[in-house]
């Protein structure tokens, strides 16, 4: 597969773009240039870091380091989650629910995509795992993210109403039954309207991706539908798991709600 290469000059004029967008940020007074800049720059150095540690990667192919590679992927994932929550659960909760979730989906997907999908040897050659890994942890991450915090902000504005559902004894699965809902719809919307557009609207980026290096375009396709339905069973499980062991350390024993433990 020929690639056309992109030297410094061509990443460096293409940086302007975000510096341009941060100074028009400036008269408008939105307060995100800083943000803008720094996301860029955090951006450029994690994934420069990436490619160096996958170059090395994909030239050992250990087992034990591609582990490694996946679990410290798995924890930032976690700590992303739980610092996108405007309300959060006190203690470790926030950030072991999310994390916890995380790993119950996306790695038995990306297992069973490797051994019985794709079937490539050895099953755990970087080239496939870790992309495919990434994609799904970072696909995930979004959905339990929007989920479980659109869960903690509901309960926290009709903390009122649920206290009520209980007293008329409703248990805290049937009291919370509305807000559950709309919770996992939130936090699956982003990956049924990616599947909405696929095709129509956007390429989406692996696909996009094998085209620029090469790929025949169908056989792109069929990798992109495989990546589409890992990432919306991923998404889906994952929220539901979420928002489901959310809701349930927000009452104790007794079912009562115990708002002491949102932040």
């Amino acid at each position: 597969m020929n690639v056309v290469p992109l030297s410094g000059f061509d990443l460096a004029a293409t940086s302007f773009l975000i510096v341009a967008l941060a100074l028009v940020s400036l008269p408008l007074r939105l307060e995100m240039a800083g943000q803008v800049l720094v996301a860029g720059l955090r951006m450029t150095i994690q994934l420069l870091l990436v490619g160096l540690i996958l170059r090395w990667l994909f030239t050992t192919a250990g087992p034990v380091w591609i582990a490694v590679l996946a679990v410290f992927m798995l924890l930032n994932a976690g700590r992303e989650v739980s610092r996108r929550q405007k309300r959060r659960l006190k203690g470790w909760w926030n950030y072991g629910i999310g994390t916890l979730t995380m790993f119950i989906t996306s790695f038995p997907l990306a297992l069973f995509a490797l051994v019985l999908v794709i079937g490539n040897q050895p099953w755990y050659e970087p080239r496939y795992a870790i992309p495919l890994l990434g994609m799904l942890l970072g696909n995930t991450m979004n959905g339990i993210s929007i989920g479980f915090d659109r869960l903690l902000h509901s309960v926290w504005q009709q903390r009122q109403v649920i206290e009520n559902r209980l007293m008329l004894g409703e248990s805290w699965f049937e009291a919370l039954a509305e807000i559950r809902r709309e919770s996992i719809r939130s936090g699956m919307m982003p990956i049924i309207n990616a599947m909405m557009a696929s095709g129509i609207i956007v390429l989406p980026g692996m696909m996009t991706g094998q085209i620029l290096a090469g790929s025949p375009p169908l056989e792109a396709v069929k990798y992109q539908i495989m990546i589409m339905f890992l990432i919306a069973a991923g998404s889906g499980f994952g929220t539901v798991i979420a928002v489901y062991l959310g809701g349930r350390r927000l009452f104790d024993g007794r079912e009562r709600l115990r708002l002491e433990r949102l932040t």
